[in-house]
This record gives C-alpha cells, structure tokens and sequence, in this order.
C-alpha cells in the first residue's frame, strides 16, 4: 500500500510538472527548442487579411504566410519571390515570370492566374483593401488603385502558366513599381478568394483564419491581444524552413525586456511594433545572451489631426506643431536615440531634403497662429492614444502640456491598436498619435490622397494631391526627387500631419539566432527559411 501511495505521488508530481511545461511552451508561446523561436511585439496584429493590413503589426504577420512577388533584403537591392523576374525594355510594359515551384499549402501550383486575379481583385471597388496605393501605376486605374469601371485592369494578362505581362499608365522608375507591387502586394489564391463575394472578403475565413497560403510559414491560431502561432511549411517553394514553429507574443515594452533576459522570448520584432524602452538598453546591451544594435527607421511617429474638421485648419495645425517641444521628446526619452524631421520623411529616405527646416517649437509664435486660426479654445479637444508602446504613451503626456500652455484643453483616451485604426481610418477622432511604416520608395500619396484607406489625417489638398501624383509619373529617380523636394517644403508649410520623431530602431536578439531583424528592417524577412539557433 505504501508503494501504491508513492507511485501515485509520483504520478501526480510528473503530471503537474508536465502540466507545467506545456503551459510555459504553449500558453505564453515560449519554447526552449532550438527550433521554434519566439518572437516579442508590442502591438496586436490588427487583421490577418493580406488584402488588408494598414498596420506594420499586420504587415509584419502577413510576411510568414503569403509571399509577394519579390523581396528587398536591402534598399532597392531586389530578389526573386514568388516572381523569378520582372522585367522591362521601356519602363511601362513590365513582363513577370514565375517560380514553377511555388505552390499554395493545398498543393496546387502559384500561376499567372492568381497574380492576375490578385491585382484585379485590389482594384475591385467592393473591396476592403490597403493595398491600391501599390497598384496605382496601373493603366485604368484611379489615384487610390481602383477600377473607374469594370472588373479588369486593362493591360494585365497571363500569357502562360507562369508569365504575367502588365502596363503601367506611362513609363515609370522600375525602382517604384518593384518597391511596391512587387514588394508589398501579398499574391492570394484565386481558387479560394474567387468563391467569396467580393464585398464580404474582409469578414471571410478565408482572410480572417488563413489556411491556404504560400510563405514559409502556415497560420496555426490566434488568440487575441497575446499571442500568434505559426507553423513552418514544409514544401516551401525556397526550401524547408530551419525553424519548425514561431510564435508572436504581444506584450508591452517592459515585460519584453523581462522575457528578452529570461530567454522566453529570443527576438523582438522592432521595427515600431516590438521596440523596448530605451531606458533599458543598456541593461539589454550588458547580457552576454544578447545582441543589441541600432539602425535609423524609415517611419516614425506622427500626431494627426483631423483635417476634415473645419476648425482644424492651415493655421491651427501649425500652431498645435509649434507648441510642442519634439526636443524634449528626443533628449527625455529616447536619450537621443530620435531624430526630429519636418514632415513624414525621414532621414534614412533617399528622397529626404536635408535643407528643408521643421518648424521650430515657437510658443509664442504658437498662440500667434493659434489665435489667426479662429480656433474656440474653450472646447476640449481629446488626443487618443494607443497602448502597447511605452515611450508613445508617455509622449503623449509632454504633448498634452505643452498644448494647454499655449491656451488649448486637452484630455488623453488611451484604446488598444485595432480600435485606434479603425477611429483613424472613420476620421472618428480629433487627435491621435500614429506610427507610419514608409517604404523606401518616396510615393507616399496614399496617406494624403482622399479616398485612400491610408489617408488616416483626411487630407483633403488639392496641391499636394496633384504634386505626388507628378512625382509618381516621372520615369526616374532623380527627376522624381525634384519634386519630392518640392513636396516636402509644402508638408512642412501647411502641416497636414506634425511630424514628432522618427526613433532609431533597436534591434535585440539572442546571439545563437542567426537571421533575425536586419538593418533594413523591411527586408528582414526576406530569407526567413533560413532562420536558426546554433
């Protein structure tokens, strides 16, 4: 009986402590396995739709399911995706050919067929979809990507399996169409998508529970606000991936750095969207488990105001931009670690005027244009503000101060990521803080041309609708350059959008993972297979 007694003990002391281990591998999507890797963010991933993800969290989760038709490991440095060329010999007829290897998880092969469908399907009207700004260059298609009329872009054929042939509306950079439909417009399977209404595409299961894909990675579950689990494909066209699992943790900045000592989490996804407090990186830089680097951002941090509020106007938007110390925020706390840039173009933009000015933080010039713009400064403006990043949160108290020093009341509402968006993209709101993830290519008209789903300021300019759409149509880097220029001595003029800071991005990671963020932090996941632990 005493034996029984113990081996029953025994039994139970083996069952929790098992128990126990799943719960830290599964529950928290942790794993000491060298071949799952773990991945921290600070903000939830806003939709898995790959149609529809205006959010980098979102982008960032697409990247390991869906392949696009290239990459860009390094600034306008391309390699072959989904797409083994992508050529031209007069800069508006672009011929595509496929991997014949690329399949979708279901087995059947990637064709000319789904590309087609796919750009189609963007352009379609009924469509939810963030992605018109990459396809605009398109011939018969309007400034924010959709069809005027009809079903089919006009230019765009397969003619084979794998050959697809396209015409843009006039010659145009190569640079400028491969950065973004070659790069950022996620092919979708037509034989899945083509059963759907297209109306109903963003309530589907199809986009909302991916299970036929063609990334190195497959969608296994979500579970909201905490964590997403992926498994690896293994018939990935570009070979099996190294890695067997990843799993995205959401978390907030301090918990990330607690579970980056710990080794729960051996990366964190940076970019804006997994960054730590800088208050802790040099805690982070003395572990000798870790690596810790710096690297400038294309995209930074932003504070929209409403422009389709009338009372919002040219005046009242500078005056908000003047009143507030963006040096405090950099020196406070970044540390330095920021840089303070006139308009959303950053210094790491090849297209970036280095002689064009922000607008200097000016009080009392300030109240100044404050009082021209006829603005009631007896009504309460309200700033909301996204959870998750640490620094941004407390950013937006220096921003409430130095607004009601200059005669303005302003009270905080602090909403989860996901909401903020949907707020931002309803023009629901007054002020916001935003976080912009910009492509290298300098075309950034879809968050300033009206109708665009990007457009979350609502800007409504008549002058910088018809200067980017110039800048868009010039057939070559520098001639577009010219007027990006141009573009940006207006931006920082009429202050459609108050550019804050546009932090540098830190990259932290286990030693033994090799792969991981890059430099380049947009084409870190190009050879994502490749991913390991020594």
């Amino acid at each position: 009986m005493h034996w029984i007694h113990k081996r029953k003990g025994l039994i139970l002391g083996l069952t929790l402590i098992l128990g126990a281990a799943v719960l830290s591998g599964c529950g928290n999507g942790a794993s000491n396995k060298k071949d799952t890797l773990t991945i921290g963010m600070t903000n939830a991933p806003e939709s898995f739709n790959p149609l529809f993800n205006p959010g980098t969290a979102g982008q960032f989760t697409a990247r390991f399911m869906y392949d696009t038709l290239l990459g860009m490991p390094e600034p306008n440095k391309f390699t072959p995706h989904l797409a083994d060329s992508f050529e031209t010999q007069d800069n508006q007829i672009f011929t595509i050919k496929l991997n014949p290897k690329a399949k979708w998880t279901d087995g059947r092969s990637v064709t000319a067929d789904d590309v087609v469908f796919t750009l189609n399907i963007i352009a379609n009207p009924k469509v939810e979809t963030s992605k018109g700004r990459y396809i605009m260059m398109l011939e018969g298609l309007n400034n924010v990507g959709k069809l005027e009329q009809g079903t089919e872009i006009p230019g765009l054929r397969a003619i084979d399996e794998h050959t697809v042939v396209l015409r843009t509306k006039r010659p145009v950079d190569p640079n400028y169409i491969k950065s973004l439909l070659g790069l950022e417009v996620y092919i979708i399977p037509k034989h899945i998508f083509e059963k759907i209404d297209p109306a109903n595409i963003s309530q589907s299961e199809a986009a909302m529970k991916p299970a036929v894909t063609s990334g190195a990675y497959t969608f296994v579950d979500y579970k909201t606000n905490d964590h997403v689990e992926f498994a690896a494909n293994p018939e990935y066209y570009k070979g099996a991936p190294k890695l067997k699992k990843i799993f995205i943790r959401i978390m907030n900045g301090t918990n990330l750095v607690t579970e980056l000592k710990s080794g729960n989490v051996q990366m964190a996804a940076s970019g804006g969207i997994g960054t730590v407090p800088i208050k802790d990186l040099d805690i982070l830089k003395k572990d000798p488990n870790l690596q810790v680097r710096t690297a400038p951002q294309f995209g930074g941090q932003y504070l929209e105001i409403n422009n389709s509020n009338p009372a919002f106007n040219t005046q009242f938007r500078r005056a908000v931009t003047m009143a507030i110390n963006r040096k405090r925020i950099v020196d406070d706390l970044y540390k330095g670690a920021a840089h303070i840039v006139p308009t959303i173009y950053s210094v790491a933009s090849p297209a970036y005027d280095k002689s064009v000015d922000p607008l200097p933080y000016d009080p009392e010039k300030a109240k100044q244009e404050l009082l021209a713009s006829g603005f009631d400064v007896s009504k309460e403006i309200t700033l909301q503000v996204p959870i998750g990043n640490v620094l941004r949160e407390q950013s937006a108290d220096l921003i409430q101060q130095d607004l009601q020093a200059i005669g303005l009341t302003v009270k905080q509402e602090k909403l989860d990521f996901p909401t903020i968006l949907a707020n931002g993209r309803k023009g629901n709101y007054e002020m916001m803080l935003f976080g912009y993830s910009l492509t290298v290519d300098p075309d950034y008209s879809a968050y300033f041309i009206p109708g665009s789903g990007n457009n979350i300021s609502h800007t409504d300019d008549d002058a910088l609708t018809g200067m980017l759409k110039q800048a868009a149509s010039l057939p070559s880097t520098e001639q577009r350059n010219v007027v990006y220029s141009e573009i940006q001595k207006y931006m920082r003029d009429n202050q459609f959008v108050t550019s804050l800071y546009v932090p540098d991005d830190i990259h932290v990671q286990s030693k033994n993972l090799k792969g991981g963020i890059s430099d380049f932090w947009e084409g870190s996941l190009d050879a994502i297979q490749d991913w390991h632990f020594e």
